[in-house]
């Protein structure tokens, strides 16, 4: 193992991020013949056929009487917008269906550096249909309303039955953030519906707001959270399609973007969801189209138990939404995660609030992490020169033993670290330490929002990755772009190595296969990083770059002649046997010697065999 560290943590490191990418990834579901269909509504139809065409009336107020009744005066009408803001966001609402028709969001930009518009009115269609014993079905979004009263912060819409109300829905957005309050007064309405319960539907063709569509398809998905706190969501696969029938009631469900979210909530409960998501990969405006079923009671809609969320994936932000919302920030797999949330973002922050350029609040975190961890680094370059002036002792051991018996070298072997007080697996600790560091920070710099848009050097977005060519075809697992900082992490993980492996040079050789995987590794890194964050393949590369000079500076204070010195020291304290073993070295003798013996079982049947 001493002779291989670099190998082994970089096959370790490969197979947990294989695992961590593709394994835990939910399989997609087979889109089933029931899926979601479209809520047919004869006075949606009719409203169509009589405000489209000039927006006169094709009907006579009687004839609308008779056939609409209650809900006549709402078949036709004229749209007006209602305008809700505050210093985060612009709601454009419509009396046209008394619904959400456009989102902006004032402090963010889309990928043409435009004010960041989370809906629009052809992206995104909510419906919301009771079943009454007279009308059938009625989508109440396909209606027109009045406006009774309305500010920057409030509106009520209005569908009236002559001089009585038969329907209020007020939209009230906070003084601050992104969620709206949404409340229905459904009094009117109850003597004539044969389930007080409204089927809401949203539909929400997710725009293209970033400048990755690849990596935006594969961070968008359906998130839900349900009322005993469990928290789940559709696969989140590239390419496909996915849909679930939830069995148990809902606090919220998001239609959730790399760095975006739209979200329906309660504090009450929602039933018998229907979720799904396509995506038409054909399209290159649309990331994903997210299709969302709820029943949702008429008690729940008012005293603000429902409400929209509509804004940025920041986990400060949704913390404070309601519980669970936080998940809809992606930042790791269980340790992954909590070593974020506990010590990176915390560690972020700080560093974000007294110096404005991320790229060097990067630089300086890698430096932190580096010389929080140095003492293990350090530990681990002494393990290796003890290993290496061991070397020649080790050595005699196989040739007085003979390599053709290698569990009693290995007998052998151990003993001598015993007698030296060298533990062979010392080396081993930086590594183990860093691999958690390695994957929580893969979670974290792709999904950190105050990376987007912000440009180091010649990455123009730390989220995305930085491209100095673009290909004009595609290399397969490769992509069709290059990018610099994957090419200066790939080569500075190559020096390190070669570097190791002249340290390591007096120690046992390695085996060609062995040692040609050690170069491999980082090539291989190559490819699978290319398309990622600049700002993760930024941080590895200067972490390559601290962690050489980190061993460059043990080299000077290690002293290989002051090492063997003491060893031979403890060697011959040690000779009469009398050093107390651990546990650990017990059971491992224990356990060398019964493979021996093992071994020399097989070996005398054999023989015995033969004759």
């Amino acid at each position: 193992m001493e002779n291989n560290k670099q190998t082994l943590g970089f096959i370790l490191i490969t197979a947990m991020l294989g695992v961590y990418m593709f394994w835990f990834a939910p399989e997609p579901v087979e889109q089933p013949d029931n899926a979601v269909q479209e809520t047919t509504s004869v006075v949606s139809e009719t409203a169509t056929e009589t405000t489209e065409s000039n927006n006169t009336i094709t009907l006579s107020d009687s004839a609308l009487q008779n056939q609409y009744g209650l809900f006549a005066e709402g078949v036709q009408g004229t749209e007006k917008d209602i305008v809700l803001e505050n210093n985060d966001v612009k709601v454009i609402l419509s009396t046209k269906g008394g619904t959400v028709k456009e989102v902006l969001l004032k402090n963010f930009t889309d990928q043409h550096d435009n004010t960041l518009k989370l809906i629009t009115e052809e992206s995104s269609n909510i419906s919301e249909v009771v079943t009454t014993d007279k009308w059938g079905e009625v989508d109440l979004n396909k209606l027109y309303y009045q406006v009774s009263s309305s500010n920057s912060n409030e509106v009520t819409f209005t569908l009236r039955a002559g001089d009585k109300p038969v329907l209020n829905r007020t939209y009230r957005l906070e003084s601050e953030g992104f969620i709206i309050q949404y409340e229905n007064e459904f009094a009117a309405l109850k003597p004539y519906v044969t389930k007080e319960a409204v089927t809401f539907r949203w539909v929400d063709h997710m725009r293209l707001v970033e400048s990755d569509m690849k990596q935006s398809r594969m961070r968008s998905t359906v998130n839900y959270y349900a009322t005993d706190d469990s928290f789940d969501y559709l696969s989140q696969n590239p390419t496909g399609d996915d849909q679930v029938i939830v069995d148990k009631p809902l606090r919220w469900v998001s239609m959730k973007q790399k760095f975006f979210n739209s979200s329906i909530i309660t504090d009450k409960q929602f039933n018998n969801a229907d979720l799904a998501w396509t995506v038409n990969e054909k399209d290159t405006s649309v990331v994903k189209t997210g299709d969302v079923q709820l029943s949702v009671p008429f008690a729940d809609f008012k005293d603000g138990n429902i409400r929209f969320y509509f804004g940025p994936n920041d986990y400060d932000i949704c913390d404070e939404v309601t519980p669970g919302f936080e998940q809809n920030v992606y930042l790791g797999w269980g340790i992954f995660g909590w070593m974020n949330r506990i010590a990176f973002i915390p560690l972020f922050k700080i560093l974000a609030s007294y110096i404005s350029n991320y790229g060097v609040v990067i630089f300086i975190m890698v430096l932190l992490i580096k010389s929080i961890l140095f003492p293990l680094t350090y530990k681990s370059y002494l393990s290796m020169a003890k290993t290496k002036v061991l070397k020649p002792q080790i050595d005699e051991i196989k040739e007085r033993v003979g390599e053709d018996d290698p569990q009693k070298v290995q007998m052998e072997t151990m003993k001598l670290y015993q007698q030296v007080g060298v533990n062979p697996l010392s080396g081993c600790i930086p590594m183990l330490f860093q691999m958690p560091i390695f994957l929580a920070l893969y979670n974290l710099f792709p999904n950190a929002l105050p990376l987007r848009h912000q440009s180091f050097l010649w990455a123009e977005d730390l989220t995305t990755y930085d491209s100095i060519l673009n290909l004009p075809f595609e290399i397969p697992f490769y992509g069709d772009h290059v990018s610099l900082f994957t090419l200066l992490m790939t080569a500075s993980t190559l020096i390190y190595t070669h570097l190791n492996n002249k340290m390591n040079a007096g120690m046992q050789a390695q085996q060609g296969p062995m040692k040609a995987m050690s170069y491999v590794m980082p090539v291989m890194f190559l490819f699978v990083l290319n398309g990622f964050a600049a700002a993760l393949t930024y941080y590895y590369f200067v972490s390559n770059l601290i962690t050489i000079s980190q061993q460059t500076l043990a080299k000077r204070f290690i002293n290989e002649d002051k090492i063997l010195a003491k060893l031979e020291e403890n060697k011959k304290r040690n000779a009469s046997g009398n050093k107390k073993k651990s546990g650990f070295q017990v059971r491992l003798q224990e356990a060398m010697k019964a493979a021996q013996e093992q071994q020399e079982a097989q070996n005398k049947k054999k023989k015995g065999g033969k004759k």
